[in-house]
């Protein structure tokens, strides 16, 4: 009788060892969660619903688990030539590295509370290292906890493993069930989590198998809808059909054809102009940006309550759009948006750095129409390329940290970076450089950082203090309080800049020019380091046009978005200050609504992070991953099942997703003649 040998891998003390090996790892990878889990708990309360969050986790471990075995069996199967013992050995190798990256990424969730994904790859080196500083040294207890974890893998894998009851035929079958389920991509066929808060949607996510995704989706995944008509009439609303009751989107008449995607003829209405008394020269005109200022905790009844006194009250003397969205989850995508109406390329319009097209920005149109420009920010402007974005739009002066001097005290920092100088600072130092305008009408452009990871400011201790009177004076109950706490630290930055805004105003309406300057504020993101609830909440902010100039206040609860601001301010100046304006752009935006009641008459794309574009909104209806939401009054979302608007939506986006790309293969956004016509 002839006995046939296998090869090391499917020999049976090899494969009852990998069994034993996969089992221990998968106790690991459930071990994890409850980890996270358990100090979830701590920091931020129960999930609730407590028990469908625990089994969405669990489940998504078993599509990690599944996507992972297939590789540690080929890892384990060759080295299974040199002995069992190295074989035994590389696999708990493996499993340490996986077990240090998922640990890491629970850090930064539990930190950020954001999904860390591809958006890694995308920054530079001077980025991740700057933002990594910032956030804070880690906690001697921290790395305790992570060393005694690292041991108790290493344990369970030498003392635990070789002790659990396995048979070669389960541990055969374990790699087959692994090639099936990638195959099949069955994950992709369970929906995504739908928690009614996005925090706890993250929290069931596995962090691990999370960042594999978006990673191989970035590096190797070149799929695209097939079949979609570039040069349909339905792209931004042309064509579409409404049903009853909705309002009719802004149509956008495409004239680049191939070479400029995006050109269209200027045409935005003025629709700021009946708010305003004319003054007898052209207005000063100053945007703030603020950091991390979300609709979720200032103005008219924001959910989580208000924590920007000053704000609130400016807003009545204002016009104030309360539905307002930013068009990135970070700060990368706020400059080119408010300024440029510009589309985002591939990781945001910064991101093209020398190859950013030439383009019409707020800045460059002003020039022509004899502004001067200026830029304020308290950090490194080169942080996502802002200071080559500036400049290539046509910025006069920019002033970031190195324009400070010395003998002004940075923002603390536990390890040595710091994001720069604080709001208060920043504001000090626009006085100090910033002149009054006298004959020359000026631009300027502030963006804060004191809202911004670690949330560390100077005088913290006031500020917190100052956080408990707030509530207080919110009337919180006692629970509200217990919910809130654990978001101190965030809150005492809104309120330092809260006042430091007020200390701003105060200041500058000492100045001659007050009278005729025009002062916007909104924020860049909503801070995602208090848990969100909806997946619009990320880009929920504010928008508020205060000035001396104003004949009325008005309070308006449509949709607009950064895209719209740059074609308004412009529209504005040209009808009532004869400012001359491009006869085409490539601006994504068609204006700023003024219509008081609710209602979204743009369709806009948005992108989260660098790396992912997902998100979309045409009228009443998001689209993000591919789920359908329908968009309440009070900006809520609900999951609807409608085929017919999910295909519109679909659609749409692809189609702007086809003519952003190809801003990456050399199509341009205005033609040179338009350029050389304007003197730019």
């Amino acid at each position: 009788m002839t006995i046939v040998k296998l090869p090391p891998p499917f020999a049976p003390d090899s494969l009852v060892q990998f069994g034993k090996l996969a089992t221990t790892w998968a106790i690991v990878i459930l071990l994890m969660t409850f980890v996270e889990l358990g100090y979830s708990a701590y920091e931020y309360g129960l999930a609730d619903p407590l028990w469908p969050v625990v089994g969405r986790a669990v489940l998504n471990d078993l599509f990690y688990f599944l996507k992972s075995t297939l590789f540690l069996f080929i890892a384990h199967s060759a080295f299974t030539f040199l002995s069992l013992r190295v074989a035994r050995s590389v696999f708990a190798g493996i499993v340490l590295l996986l077990v240090a990256m998922q640990l890491s990424l629970m850090k930064y969730f539990l930190t950020s509370l954001a999904l860390l994904g591809s958006d890694l790859f995308i920054y530079s080196l001077n980025d991740i290292i700057q933002t990594a500083g910032a956030a804070g040294a880690v906690s001697l207890l921290g790395v305790l906890g992570f060393l005694v974890f690292i041991g108790l893998v290493w344990a369970l894998f030498y003392y635990v493993s070789p002790r659990i009851p396995t048979h070669r035929w389960v541990a055969l079958a374990l790699p087959l069930l692994s090639v099936a389920f990638i195959w099949s991509e069955a994950e992709k066929m369970v929906e995504a989590p739908q928690f009614g808060n996005e925090y706890l949607n993250y929290l069931s996510y596995n962090k691990s198998l999370y960042f594999t995704n978006a990673s191989y989706t970035y590096f190797l995944d070149d799929s695209k809808d097939e079949g979609v008509d570039i040069y349909s009439d339905m792209y931004l609303g042309v064509g579409e059909t409404l049903s009853s009751g909705e309002s009719k989107l802004v149509t956008v008449n495409y004239i680049g054809a191939q070479e400029f995607p995006f050109l269209h003829r200027e045409e935005t209405p003025d629709v700021l102009g009946p708010y305003f008394k004319k003054s007898a020269s052209k207005p000063n005109i100053v945007i703030i940006v603020v950091e991390g200022l979300g609709r979720a905790f200032t103005g008219e009844d924001p959910y989580l309550g208000s924590f920007t006194p000053f704000l609130d009250s400016l807003s009545s003397k204002s016009l104030v759009w309360a539905n307002f969205l930013s068009e990135g989850g970070r700060t990368f995508a706020v400059l080119p948006s408010i300024l440029g109406s510009a589309p985002f390329a591939k990781s945001g319009f910064n991101d093209l750095a020398d190859k950013i097209p030439a383009h019409f920005s707020l800045m460059n149109v002003l020039k022509k129409n004899g502004y001067s420009s200026s830029f304020y920010y308290g950090g490194n402007s080169s942080f996502d390329n802002m200071n080559v974005f500036l400049r290539k739009a046509g910025i006069g002066e920019i002033y970031d940290e190195s324009s400070f001097g010395s003998g002004i005290p940075k923002m603390p920092s536990s390890n040595g970076f710091t994001w720069g100088y604080d709001d208060r600072e920043l504001f000090n130092h626009f006085f100090r450089t910033n002149s009054q305008a006298i004959g020359t009408p000026k631009l300027n452009i502030i963006l804060t950082v004191s809202m911004h990871s670690p949330f560390l400011i100077n005088n913290q201790e006031v500020y917190m203090s100052k956080v408990e009177q707030r509530m207080t004076e919110l009337a919180f109950s006692e629970e509200q309080k217990e919910k809130t706490r654990p978001y101190k630290q965030m809150l005492s930055t809104i309120l330092f800049t809260d006042g430091a805004l007020r200390d701003f105003f105060r200041k500058y309406s000492q100045r001659t020019d007050f009278q005729n300057t025009i002062f916007l504020i909104t924020g860049d993101h909503r801070m995602p380091e208090i848990p969100m609830t909806t997946k619009i909440d990320r880009y929920h902010v504010p928008l508020i046009i205060y000035s001396p100039l104003l004949s009325r206040t008005a309070y308006f609860r449509s949709i607009s978005t950064h895209f719209d601001i740059t074609p308004s301010l412009v529209a504005f100046l040209s009808n009532n200050y004869a400012v001359s304006r491009p006869a085409v752009t490539s601006w994504l935006g068609t204006g700023i609504d003024t219509v008081r009641q609710f209602r979204n008459v743009h369709s806009y794309p948005f992108m989260v992070t660098k790396a992912e574009m997902v998100d979309y909104i045409m009228g009443n209806y998001m689209l993000s991953r591919n789920e359908l939401y329908d968009i309440s009054a009070n900006m809520d979302l609900s999951l609807i099942d409608d085929q017919s608007k999910r295909s519109s939506l679909q659609s749409t986006f692809e189609l702007f997703k086809q003519k952003n790309s190809r801003i990456l293969n050399g199509s341009r956004l205005v033609p040179d003649s338009a350029l050389v016509k304007f003197n730019l």
